[in-house]
Order: structure tokens, then C-alpha cells, then sequence
């Protein structure tokens, strides 16, 4: 059982000359957070401030950045008289300059960053660098030491603060909340954490609501709710919330420095109790502490400009002066608001942060923005990934036998997570992430060796559910993705497996994932971490008994204008493929990795040897299933060539083959199979692209090309834009067609039929066959029949229903 690296203690006292430090350190903070919005020299004005001194373009956030850097503060405090690890999750990400001047004054941003050196002139860098060009955003992001997350869009600071803090027993995530943040649907379901995080094995989250009344432009839910309101939202979540208010700086430090001690020890205790030996989970009874926070929206800041109320309004949301180079008014105020911190009292002569307040950062790896926790490839250990011939399936000969596609993977994953048990002494480092799908998508193979978590009373009637389960099922994809992320960034590896269409609901997050590596792979203190694996199943091909609702292949569309040295969209076309490309993503760093496989019964088409050829290609000629006569080393020209990307396409494909073998023998078809999307891009576009010469050698210079995608038509289209004659490329794929219906219906709707395609391949080929029309007719008329027998039968033909590859 894991042991907590400090005891728990009484909650220390505060004294007056430790809270005048902290107030020091506080003004250091807050002036250098309005020196990095406003000047770009003269950084501690010990001239007589200039219009010169001023940043032509004012941009960042003062409004929630002192409220910031007062817990910022009084968690290193706490840190330094517990010797606890906490890292610190910034919701209200637009006061970036409130964290990026406390990263500076512990010195982190110095070490990370050497052309910022502590002293005069690393401060003149410090304050020009923000929000200016070549220099860094407004926003706490990737380049921000101690950082997991990304502060541009707002949501997903309590879901990222839960993922980083599972399997680590240790650590505690404070988690400031925004009142505008909580306003979204992502943050109003990820008040649920209490419910999934287990004392036993798990860190911690301390949530602090930080309520100080308004967004940009108007009041929040929240700052303008009760306390009662606020304080019975939190506990209904399981949260045990105190409240700390006022406007007195002093007052405030010295509340919520007791609400701070007092919530790590209620935390150090809550651990402590659940990891004695023999202690039985006390599922749905624990309560967490919470901290409501109510200071006044610009803390410090100019009380009224131009005869207008700033502070404790929305108007101090982002600069409070915003005439300062033209208006010698509020160039006047801003030089006042700057000498009210007394810098001459913070730094000494030479810039550097004076020793009395520069010994309040807590040691090394200890300071927030040095945890190794927030720079998770530190932590990092690779996974035991089991050699994939004990899943692979046995395919014989292909085309003939059927097998649901993840169902394999789901064994796999059972291993992965009891290998990661073993190597981690009982803990561990990986975890699957489902909206409550695990089973759905055929993936039940985990629960042989894990439970679904849920730290609430287990039924005789629930199914392998328990405190300890390490299945993270929450019907709610923002969840699932953020917890994902963060557990990602803080060192463990995981898969996100959902319904196809409803990834789209946090597509957004994946972009922003996506944004964080692709930034992430500039900085050489950032070490790699495990890649987002995600998994898209019950597809738009195959969702039998549910409705147009469900059917939306988009986040493949979402994805691929992504950063290309991070993105992978992945089409596996049966069970090999996808524990190939499985094993590749679960072995894979600094990616996010699509991979797109349906968990119906389909055909197997490939070894397992084969299978590992093929993906490591990319894409593959399949000899077996054209008429080309010529061996691979001395091909012919075909006539025209029927390619696939996805499952569904794929049997449509080769089903359209296999009639143009029956029925025209003598034209030459090349089947090719697309099983990594990205293949298709140009090499200079993608390290994954094929180059010119190998993108011939396989489609040829001129033949037209008949492609049956899962997605949208057009990302193909866009995909192939600078190759050879792209438009003899025919995509036929997803067009918004259908409902509940059969499953080849699905696809005569979207006319990606093997009757669409071989109608389309006749018009495309190089040259006219005999019986061409005759074959024509027959596409035509089994067309025909299939829309009669399906609304009579409610199934489709026997002959589509029951057909397999016949060499």
C-alpha cells in the first residue's frame, strides 16, 4: 500500500512576520504580472516613466491575476512547511503573467530559459517578451514551466487537474477554478472527480473556485450566487467547500492560509486512513475539501480611471489603462499603480529578487514550476506491451472468415494493464478511458483483470464495478478526454475509446492536445510523453439499430489539417491491423493517434506478419486480390485501380474485385489498401508521406483511381492535392446518407456500394471491357433488388449478407 512521503501534522501557524513576507512576495509578483502587460523597457522604473517605455499593442489579462499570485503564493508556503509535491492547474489561463512572474521569481524560468536570467536586464526580457511577437502568449501554454494545461479555452482545467493526479499517491493538483470557466459544460461536469478518485492509490485535487464576479463583459452565475448556493452545489458533488472573502489583503492571506493548511491535512488524512493495511474503501462517504475564493476582480489595480469604476468591475478584466502612450493621465496612473509595490523594497540594485523573498520558493524539483510531475515524460516508463502473435487471429486464406475487429484488442489491453500492474508494485501507468462503452465496443476482455471505478456503494446487481477498478467509464466525452491528458502529461498512458460520431463532442480538446505537443517538440526541456491514443468505434458503417444520430466520421476531418509531426489517423481494415497499429500507438510519444476501426463482425484479411508489413508501409498493392498478371518486380499498367481506407470500404472494394474478376477477367485491377491516412499526404508534408516516386509506383502516374473512403469524400480530395493528376481520383465515401437501416443498405445510400464501385470503375477504365454493359445491367438491377428485399426481408440479399472473397 503506497505511504505518503510526509506525516500529517497539525496545521501550522501563521505569524505575522511570515504573512509580511508573503504580502512581499505577493506586490513582487503583482508588479512584475502589470509590468509584463504594459512595458517593454525601464522594467522597474527607476526612471521617470516614458511613452517610449510603453508596448505599442497592450494585451493580457489583469483582472484574475492577483487573486492568482495570492495562491501561488501561499502554496509554496505550504509546500515548504510540508515538503508536499503540488503542482498547479490554472483555469483562469488568461492570467498567464500572474504565473509567469512567479515561475520567474522562484527562479525556474531562469534555469528553463537562460536569456531571462534573474537581474536587470533578464526583467527587461521578462517584461518584453509577453504578448509580443517571437515572444510568448498572454495565456499560460507549453512554453509555461509547471504547466499540464493549455489556458487558451476554458473547461478543462478540473478534468486535466483529476487525470494528473490518478496513480500518483503522492501529489496533490490545486486547481484554480474561474467563475467565468465555470460557466462551461465541460467544468460543470468535472465537479464528479470525488466520485472516481481513490485515496488508496490516487493523488489528489484541491479545487479552488476563485469567484471575483465577472467574465469579460458582465457578471458570472457564480459571483453573483449565494455562498449557500455555491457551498451546495460543491457538497453535492462531494466536495466539503469553506468559504474565504474580503477585500483586506492581510485578512485574506491570513484566512486562507488556515483554509490551505487545513484542507492539506483533511487531505493527508483522508490518505493516511484508506492506505492502512486492512482499511475497506469508504465508497460515496468521503468529502474533499473545497475552497470558495472571493476577492475583488483587479485586486490593487487602479480604483477608478476617467471617472470610471475599474476594480471589482468586468472593466479589469484585461488592461485597466489602455491609453497609457497617447493619454499622460494614464501614464501617470500607471506609474503610481507600479511604485504602490514598492519595487525598490522587492528587487536589490542589480534586478534580482532581494534574499528574504527569494528563500520563500520552496527547493529544486519542490517549486510547482519544477515538478516533474508537470513535465511528464520525466516520470515516464515504457509500457510491457505483449507480442502480438498470442491475439492474432488465423486467416488462412482472406476474405473468408469473420471476427469482431477490437475484440483482440481488447485482450490485448487486458495485458497491458495487468503487465503495467506488475511493473508499477500493485499501482500502475495505464488506464482506458470510455463513456461507458467499455463492453459496447467489445473491449470487455479488461474486466478479467480490472473493475469499472467508481468510489460509491457496489450492488450485488452492478457489473464488475469497484473503488479499485481502474476502467474509467463516465458518460461524458470531455471527461474522458481530459482526464486522458492529463494523465498523459503527468507520465501514464492510456486509450480513449468512443462512439465515432460523438468524439466530435470534444474534438476541440484534441485540437488543443494537439497544439500542446505540436509546441511541446520546440522545447528540449519538455521530455516526450505518451502519445493520446483514441480509439473510434461503433463507426458511421455499422451502427445497426441506432439512428442518423450516430453516424459522423468528422474528427478524421477535424484532424488532418493538424500539426503533421503529431497527428496519425489510422484505418485498420480488420483484427490484425488494428492490434499492429495498436501496439505501434501504445509504444508511439508526442502523438495523438486516430485510430478508426469498426467492433462488428468483419472479414480477416490478413496474417499477422502481414498485417505488421502492411502497416508499417503505410499502404499495400494486394496482389491476391487484382488481375494484374505481371509479378510485383514487373508490373503492367492497369486499367484501373480500386483502392480502400477503412474496414466497410475495404469489403466493398473487394467485393467489386472480385466481380470484375468474375465478369471481365481480362481487365487489369489493382487493389490497393490504405491503412495509414496520412500516407497519402506528400513527404514534405508529412513524415509519414509517401514520396513521388513510391506514391507512383503503387497508383501509377495516370490510371484513374476508384477509392472507397470511411470518411467524408473530400478529405481524401484534400489529402492528394499536389500529387499527379489528382482528380483521376474517384472517392466515393460518407455523404450524410441514412438511418437505421441494414448495413449494406448504409452504404448503397452512399452509394459506395461494390455496385457503385464497379459502375464506376467501368467508366474509369483504361479500357472499355467486353461484357462491360452486361455487368453494367447486372450492378443495376441487383441495386434494384436490394432496395425491394430489404423492406420486405428487413435483412440484406443472402448473397451480400453471406459473401467472402472466393480467389
Amino acid at each position: 500500500m503506497d505511504t505518503l512521503s510526509e506525516p500529517v501534522t497539525a496545521t501550522p501557524t501563521y505569524a505575522d512576520r511570515d504573512r509580511d513576507l508573503d504580502l512581499r512576495w505577493w506586490a513582487a509578483a503583482n508588479y512584475l504580472t502589470v509590468a509584463q502587460i504594459y512595458l517593454k523597457a525601464n522594467p522597474l522604473v527607476r526612471d521617470a516613466l516614458m511613452p517610449g517605455d510603453i508596448k505599442p499593442r497592450l494585451l493580457g489579462h489583469w483582472g484574475t491575476s492577483p487573486g492568482l499570485s495570492m495562491i501561488y503564493t501561499l502554496l509554496n508556503r505550504l509546500i515548504r512547511d510540508t515538503g508536499a509535491d503540488y503542482i498547479y492547474v490554472t483555469g483562469p489561463g488568461h492570467g498567464g503573467p500572474a504565473l509567469l512572474a512567479n515561475v520567474y521569481l522562484e527562479g525556474t524560468y531562469s534555469e528553463v530559459y537562460p536569456d531571462i536570467s534573474q537581474g536587470l536586464d533578464g526583467l527587461t526580457a521578462l517584461v518584453r517578451q509577453f504578448s509580443t511577437p517571437g515572444g510568448v502568449p498572454s495565456h499560460v501554454s507549453v512554453q509555461m514551466p509547471g504547466s499540464i494545461h493549455e489556458g487558451g479555452e476554458l473547461g478543462y482545467a478540473l478534468a486535466h487537474a483529476a487525470g494528473a493526479a490518478f496513480d500518483h499517491p503522492d501529489l496533490t493538483v490545486a486547481c484554480v477554478v474561474g467563475d467565468g470557466e465555470a460557466e462551461t459544460g465541460p467544468l460543470a461536469g468535472s465537479w464528479k472527480i470525488p466520485a472516481f478518485l481513490n485515496p488508496r492509490r490516487d493523488g489528489a485535487v484541491l479545487p479552488i473556485l476563485h469567484l471575483n464576479g465577472y467574465k469579460i463583459s458582465g457578471p458570472t452565475v457564480l459571483g453573483r450566487a449565494d455562498d449557500a448556493d455555491v457551498i451546495a452545489l460543491l457538497a453535492a458533488q462531494g466536495w466539503d467547500p469553506v468559504v474565504v472573502a474580503g477585500d483586506h489583503p492581510a485578512t485574506v492571506f491570513t484566512d486562507l492560509q488556515r483554509e490551505l493548511a487545513a484542507a492539506h491535512a483533511r487531505i493527508r488524512a483522508i490518505q493516511q486512513q484508506a492506505r492502512e493495511p486492512g482499511a475497506v474503501a469508504a465508497a460515496g462517504t468521503l468529502r474533499w475539501p473545497a475552497i470558495i475564493l472571493r476577492t475583488p476582480k483587479g485586486w490593487t489595480g487602479p480604483d477608478v480611471v476617467d471617472g470610471v469604476q475599474i476594480e471589482g468591475t468586468f472593466r479589469a478584466h484585461q488592461v485597466p489603462l489602455s491609453k497609457v502612450r497617447e493619454n499622460p493621465e494614464h501614464l501617470r496612473l500607471l506609474e503610481r499603480w507600479l511604485h504602490s509595490y514598492q519595487p525598490e523594497t522587492l528587487f536589490d540594485n542589480d534586478g534580482r529578487l532581494v534574499p528574504e523573498l527569494a528563500a520563500l520558493a520552496p527547493d529544486g524539483d519542490k517549486r510547482m514550476s519544477a515538478s516533474p510531475y508537470a513535465n511528464g515524460g520525466r516520470l515516464l516508463h515504457d509500457l510491457d506491451v505483449p507480442a502480438l502473435q498470442r491475439y492474432a487471429l488465423p486467416v488462412e486464406t482472406p476474405g473468408v472468415s469473420s471476427h469482431e475487429n477490437t475484440q483482440p484488442l481488447g485482450q490485448l489491453l487486458r495485458d497491458v494493464y495487468t503487465a503495467s500492474t506488475r511493473a508499477q508494485d500493485g499501482g500502475g501507468n495505464f488506464r482506458l478511458f470510455c463513456p461507458d462503452e467499455t463492453a459496447s465496443n467489445r473491449l470487455a476482455a479488461v474486466f478479467e483483470v480490472t473493475d469499472r471505478c467508481l468510489q460509491a456503494p457496489v450492488l450485488a446487481t452492478d457489473d464488475h464495478l469497484s473503488p479499485d477498478g481502474r476502467v474509467m467509464e463516465v458518460l461524458s466525452e470531455h471527461l474522458c478526454e481530459g482526464w486522458l491528458e492529463g494523465y498523459l502529461l503527468a507520465g501514464g498512458h492510456g486509450m480513449f475509446a468512443t462512439y465515432e460520431a460523438f468524439a466530435m463532442v470534444s474534438a476541440s480538446m484534441l485540437i488543443q492536445h494537439t497544439k500542446w505537443l505540436q509546441h511541446a517538440a520546440d522545447l528540449p526541456w519538455r521530455e516526450p510523453v505518451a502519445s493520446l491514443n483514441v480509439l473510434l468505434t461503433s463507426t458511421c458503417w455499422r451502427n445497426d439499430h441506432n439512428g442518423f444520430s450516430h453516424q459522423g466520421p468528422g474528427l478524421i476531418d477535424t484532424a488532418i489539417p493538424l500539426a503533421p509531426g503529431v497527428v496519425r489517423i489510422w484505418l485498420p481494415a480488420d483484427a490484425n491491423t488494428t492490434l499492429s497499429i495498436a501496439d505501434h500507438c501504445l509504444r508511439s510519444r508526442d502523438h495523438v493517434n486516430l485510430i478508426v476501426v469498426d467492433k462488428q463482425p468483419h472479414l480477416q484479411y490478413l496474417t499477422m506478419d502481414e498485417a505488421t508489413a502492411h502497416c508499417a508501409a503505410g499502404a499495400s498493392v494486394w496482389d491476391w486480390a487484382g488481375t494484374e498478371t505481371a509479378s510485383p518486380e514487373r508490373r503492367e499498367e492497369p486499367d484501373v485501380i480500386l483502392a480502400a481506407a477503412g474496414d466497410t470500404p475495404t469489403l466493398e472494394i473487394l467485393a467489386a474485385a472480385q466481380l470484375l474478376r468474375n465478369w471481365v477477367p481480362y481487365l487489369r485491377v489493382r487493389v490497393v489498401n490504405v491503412v495509414d491516412l496520412m500516407a497519402l499526404l506528400p513527404a514534405d508534408d508529412h513524415p509519414h508521406g509517401f514520396n513521388e516516386q513510391a506514391f507512383e509506383d503503387m497508383f501509377t502516374r495516370d490510371t484513374d483511381v476508384v477509392f472507397a473512403f470511411h470518411g467524408y469524400p473530400r478529405a481524401v480530395h484534400e489529402l492528394l492535392h499536389g500529387r499527379v493528376h489528382p482528380g483521376r481520383f474517384h472517392v466515393r465515401g460518407f455523404n450524410e446518407q441514412g438511418t437505421t437501416t441494414t448495413p449494406f443498405d448504409m452504404v448503397v445510400l452512399n452509394r459506395m456500394s461494390r455496385y457503385h464501385l464497379v459502375l464506376e470503375a467501368l467508366r474509369r477504365s483504361r479500357r472499355v471491357p467486353e461484357k462491360g454493359l452486361d455487368l453494367a445491367r447486372h450492378c443495376e438491377q441487383m441495386l434494384a433488388r436490394h432496395h425491394d428485399y430489404i423492406r420486405e426481408n428487413f435483412e440484406d440479399l443472402p448473397e451480400v449478407r453471406n459473401w467472402t472473397w472466393t480467389p
